[in-house]
């Protein structure tokens, strides 16, 4: 696999659009709180919007990739990141880039890496063969994995030590790297849901259908919508994966506006002593993924699914407990990022792994906007719950009350088929769901 020359191009661009993903997720928050003094109903509202897209665009993002090159898609949003990051950039050097502009940067990111998340899980599958694809996934989520150790301290570190346009222009050129990688993969891959289909009845600018059984492409694309749906909701695993990633998500995106105010304020932390901390969600993670392919096929998927997830959203309980010197809190919070990466890596594996294997190829894309719509979804609204909560409660209620709300979600699989889920994972359906 690592001797095939586009497979490299993949991964080298993911990592570098993962560094630069993970490096504006601090980077934009810190220079909103630290540059523009935001207050918590900003930086929930920043964060929100940031996260928007992924409610608003999911769902047609997964029928769009289904159909598309997905090389096309991830070098269009490399560059489309690119420039949004480096208009920002320049704009905060000349002191022109308010909380208005940080907004809209943040809503133009998110709105690609939506289609860029997307694009890259559906390429793994259509560049390398079903029995690659756990050495593939756990390439890529290494890479994801050390974009986390690099991404959040690179960005806390430029903003503390240069200023936040630096920080935002590192971001830019991470992206452009990315872009640059993956526009050289050379090999012309198939478009499953294009398979079967006429050259006439495939064209989106077809608009005389009066006389072609296919009904017009805005009709062809809904209808795609639903049959992701309909499968997702119809498979009782990937529907208590729906569900428990929505509890999930909303409580931690509540918890992590709170705690990129709490560690500033309260704790009273530099941005490079923030990025540092949060950095270390990714060793945690590396071990996570090693922990991934091992501890499923031992002890069954569903008893390690359910144990990760309760034990990794279970340690942010000891965050509002923290007090003290930096010297103090940041072991601390080491510790307490390190453990949560790893079972969350472990549970991220996991549901890759059951999505990939009870997924049929057509269908991949729907599939995983689906599950993204759903659980990520959820993350503009529990952005907007953090920060009410830390205005109206403070920061320590507000983080103990939002980490026990993240446990919804490990009880929830507890009580769910995945909890029964054995060492092996079932097959795929023949064919994916057709809507009448």
């Amino acid at each position: 696999m690592w001797r095939d020359r586009d497979f490299r191009r993949l991964w080298v661009g993911q990592t570098a659009s993962q560094l630069g993903e993970h490096a504006s997720l601090v980077v934009l928050p810190l220079f909103a709180v630290l540059t523009l003094n935001a207050d918590a109903g900003q930086l929930g509202a920043l964060r929100a919007v940031g996260q928007a897209p992924i409610l608003l665009l999911s769902l047609l993002a997964g029928a769009w990739v289904d159909r598309w090159r997905t090389r096309t898609v991830m070098v269009l949003t490399d560059a489309g990141r690119a420039l949004a990051l480096g208009a920002a950039a320049v704009a905060g050097l000349f002191g022109a880039l308010g909380l208005p502009a940080l907004l809209a940067v943040a809503f133009a990111v998110g709105a690609l890496s939506v289609f860029f998340d997307l694009a890259y899980q559906t390429s793994l599958v259509r560049l390398v063969t079903r029995d690659q694809l756990v050495r593939g996934n756990s390439a890529l989520e290494g890479s994801r994995s050390a974009a986390q150790i690099g991404g959040p301290a690179l960005g806390g570190a430029l903003v503390s030590v240069l200023s936040a346009p630096i920080a935002a222009a590192s971001s830019a050129a991470f992206f452009a790297l990315s872009f640059l990688s993956i526009r050289g993969i050379g090999r012309r891959e198939s478009v499953p849901d294009r398979s079967d289909r006429s050259d006439r009845s495939d064209r989106l600018d077809c608009t005389d259908c009066s006389d072609c059984s296919e009904p017009p492409p805005r009709t062809r694309i809904w209808r795609r919508v639903h049959e992701g749906l309909r499968f997702v909701a119809g498979d009782a695993s990937l529907r208590t994966v729906c569900l428990a990633s929505a509890a999930f998500q909303f409580f931690f995106s509540a918890v992590m506006t709170v705690y990129l105010l709490f560690l500033p304020r309260d704790l009273h932390l530099s941005g490079t002593a923030v990025g540092l901390a949060l950095a270390a969600t990714g060793p945690g993670a590396l071990l996570g993924s090693l922990l991934a392919a091992r501890l499923p096929s031992r002890f069954g998927h569903g008893a390690v699914f359910v144990s990760a997830a309760a034990l990794g959203d279970g340690v942010f309980l000891l965050v509002p407990a923290l007090h003290g010197s930096s010297a103090v809190t940041v072991p601390a919070l080491l510790t307490v990022n390190f453990v949560f990466g790893t079972f969350s890596q472990l549970v991220n594996v996991t549901v890759m792994a059951i999505r990939q294997t009870v997924t049929p190829d057509g269908m991949q894309g729907r599939a995983a906007a689906t599950i993204n719509f759903v659980g990520m979804g959820m993350t503009p609204l529990g952005s907007l719950l953090g920060g009410f909560l830390a205005e109206v409660w403070g920061m320590r209620t507000s983080l103990l009350v939002t980490a026990a709300g993240m446990l919804l979600s490990p009880a929830l699989m507890a009580l769910s088929p995945l909890a029964r889920l054995g060492r092996t994972l079932p097959a795929p359906p023949e064919s994916p769901v057709r809507s009448a």
